[in-house]
């Protein structure tokens, strides 16, 4: 076993980095898969995985589970790093309004059945969390389960985006003065919308239940409208 993973981990990213500036992969083209990638640099997964995490939050690749990793446009220059540093809570939310409601109408109008199932158990394990921070993972793969059931690798991919940023801009400026969300919190009557919403194929009561759930966690996290 290697005993400097850290110089592993280096080396694999001065590799990943190499790879992309080849100019053999396009923003958009997908790298090869983990294994193919462990062989050819003779790293673990765990130091490849470690490489392609910091890649990521630099912003020159995304990951989708169960598609592969891709080469992310540098045009722009602005990374997710940059973002969390430039962006606003009001304009995080004004984002979100703008692509969450979108996304819960087009799950109503492309979820399969096992899409409706995973938004359904979502909810409930956002309904069950024992803890804040329990509850905020389960949310965030509430939202993260709708954003999947509009079967567009393209929305999902933006959603991811938009989230990355979300929990750096977001929740650490959120002050709890409970162990947990009590259980009529507001939030939970709201997932039950937009998930019966979905799973009805009610396009326009999806819309409509995401908007106004954001506009109501933005009011009583931010004081924004």
């Amino acid at each position: 076993m290697n005993q400097f993973p850290s110089i592993d981990r280096d080396r694999a990213l001065d590799q990943l980095r190499a790879l992309i500036a080849s100019g053999d992969y396009a923003p958009g083209d997908r790298l090869p898969p983990e294994r193919d990638l462990m062989t050819r640099f003779n790293v673990t997964r765990t130091v490849l995985r470690k490489a392609l995490d910091t890649l990521e939050r630099e912003g020159a690749i995304w990951r989708h589970v169960g598609k592969g990793t891709f080469v992310a446009s540098q045009g722009s220059g602005t990374t997710l790093a940059d973002l969390t540093r430039l962006i606003s809570p009001v304009q995080l939310t004004r984002a979100r309004l703008a692509l969450e409601p979108a996304l819960a109408r087009e799950a109503a109008l492309h979820a399969t059945a096992e899409a409706v199932a995973a938004v359904k158990l979502a909810r409930a394990r956002a309904f069950h969390a024992e803890t804040w921070d329990d509850y905020e993972a389960q949310d965030d793969a509430f939202h993260r389960a709708v954003a999947e059931a509009t079967g567009n690798v393209l929305m999902l991919s933006l959603f991811d985006h938009l989230n990355e940023v979300k929990r750096a801009v977001a929740w650490n400026i959120v002050i709890r003065s409970s162990d947990r969300p009590s259980r009529d919190h507001p939030s939970f009557a709201d997932h039950d919308e937009i998930c019966a919403a979905i799973e009805a194929r009610d396009q326009a009561t999806a819309h409509s239940a995401m908007h106004s759930h954001l506009a109501a966690v933005a009011a009583r996290l931010f004081g924004d409208k």
